[in-house]
């Protein structure tokens, strides 16, 4: 749907996608990616603060709870807890699950454009916080709602 997509936003790395001209005009252009500073330290916008503006502003968010690429063997990193800071803070948003299969190889470590190659995309039923549910206990749910989606070593859906 034309009209969804144009209104939803991958949630990525400032540090990454706004070294070097291109990649901020992929980033900002191309992608309209809405872009969060990771390091704490030298940040100058709360990461949390700047995808709540773009929820309040009407857009759909694409947001990786691991917080950064997985070069591991493992199928997810453990997931910080961004995800769980947006569960409290919006909790009116509904947080839906997605599995990606592919995306390492459609667009791999380090690259500026994709490579032309199927994906598949897989979604779950929404994970919401439930009263009183503390952080890592919601991370780990969701993390599992995750899981559950990953195709299987065979190759086959679950």
């Amino acid at each position: 749907i034309p009209a969804e997509r144009s209104r939803t936003a991958a949630v990525a790395g400032a540090d990454y996608w706004s070294s070097g001209r291109v990649r901020q005009f992929i980033s900002r252009r191309l992608l309209r990616t809405v872009l969060v500073e990771r390091n704490w330290v030298e940040r100058t916008a709360d990461p949390m603060q700047v995808m709540l503006n773009a929820l309040d502003a009407g857009q759909s968010l694409i947001f990786f709870p691991e917080g950064t690429r997985n070069m591991t063997e493992q199928p997810l990193l453990r997931f910080r807890s961004g995800l769980y800071n947006l569960a409290v803070a919006r909790p009116d948003v509904e947080l839906v699950p997605c599995w990606i299969e592919n995306m390492s190889r459609v667009l791999p470590k380090g690259a500026l454009l994709p490579i032309p190659l199927l994906c598949r995309v897989v979604f779950g039923a929404p994970v919401a916080l439930d009263e009183g549910e503390d952080r890592k206990d919601f991370l780990d749910r969701a993390r599992q709602a995750l899981l559950t989606l990953a195709p299987r070593k065979d190759g086959n859906s679950r």
